[in-house]
């Protein structure tokens, strides 16, 4: 999955205030069908009274978040509120599919695409059955988010590249997340709320976002790796890395064996590892539905490289981290 989901840092969040593996139902027009979680979840919910607080401070109170999380392969994830809420959603899709209705408008939401639903606007949403989609996902208010209303209610789309920064803004949500994971202090607060300034931003100025890596970024490996990490669920071929990079096939390899020490497709499939290995260890998933996350149509293939590369077969990797 793309840029995995930074599970390296959501496993610092072992001290959560929220249950872990629990939809959180705010009111009774909240109506989910399903009521334990996804595994792997994250979810954050602000205590109405901190809201308040949060009101009161002229700091962060014109821009604040309510409620954020993760949901990884959010299977019959489904929520319809009749009335909407008094804050704006977003969603941002990673990987697999949902869709989003508004009115008499249903927007598909495909990876890499991210849509903002209005507040206090009736609203339904929910994963594809077959691809269900993996979503960071942030409820925000306050008296200044209207100015972000020429990217509210529209879908958007994010098309990944060697300058994305794809990673990058999915560390601005894993930063808020792990913040207030550690308690409602006041600098937590005001830290976390004025991230979400910066998270804001890197939807709404996308090629800004994307100039620093542009202006920074000349090492063509790095930027190879780059466009490999944002494009790990997919099965790349040689010729489309080194396009994305603006090289000849040769060259490109040349210059990236040289780099590395690996071939672009044996450092690829390393990275294909590296990942498989977290799915492998944070999800019930089983073997095919991790092949399937990381490009490999055939899971027999899929175990044939992992046990090459890793010396041991998934299952076996699997039940020796389960003992």
């Amino acid at each position: 999955m793309s840029e995995s989901v930074t599970f390296d840092l959501l496993k610092k969040i072992d001290v959560f205030k929220t249950r872990k593996n629990q939809l959180y139902i705010q009111n009774s027009l909240v109506m989910p069908k399903r009521i334990e979680g996804f595994p792997g979840e994250v979810v954050i919910v602000v205590p109405g009274m901190i809201i308040e607080t949060i009101k009161k401070n002229p700091l962060i109170s014109s821009l604040y978040v309510t409620d954020i999380g993760f949901y990884p392969n959010a299977k019959y994830h489904h929520r319809t509120r009749k009335e909407g809420i008094s804050e704006h959603i977003l969603i941002y899709n990673l990987e697999g599919k949902g869709w989003i209705k508004i009115g008499n408008i249903e927007h598909e939401i495909l990876p890499n695409h991210f849509f903002i639903i209005p507040a206090n606007t009736p609203h339904t949403y929910y994963a594809d059955k077959k691809e269900p989609w993996n979503i960071y996902w942030i409820h925000f208010a306050g008296d200044k988010s209207h100015l972000f209303s020429k990217i509210i209610g529209q879908t958007k789309e994010i098309t990944p590249s060697p300058v994305s920064r794809n990673k990058e803004r999915t560390d601005l949500f894993v930063e808020i997340i792990v913040n207030l994971s550690l308690g409602y202090s006041r600098e937590n607060l005001e830290y976390t709320n004025l991230c979400l300034w910066h998270l804001m931003a890197s939807f709404m100025y996308i090629n800004q976002f994307r100039q620093i890596k542009k202006e920074t970024e000349h090492d063509v490996s790095s930027q190879a790796i780059n466009f490999m990490k944002e494009n790990i669920n997919k099965p790349l071929k040689l010729s489309e890395i080194s396009s994305a990079i603006g090289y000849s096939h040769s060259h490109f390899s040349k210059i990236f064996s040289e780099k590395t020490g690996h071939a672009p497709m044996e450092y690829f499939n390393h990275l294909k590892m590296q990942e498989a290995c977290k799915w492998l260890d944070t999800t019930k998933l089983s073997i095919s539905e991790v092949a399937n996350n990381l490009g490999y149509s055939d899971p027999f293939y899929f175990s044939r490289t992992f046990k090459r590369i890793m010396l041991q077969s998934p299952a076996h990797y699997r039940k020796r981290n389960q003992i």
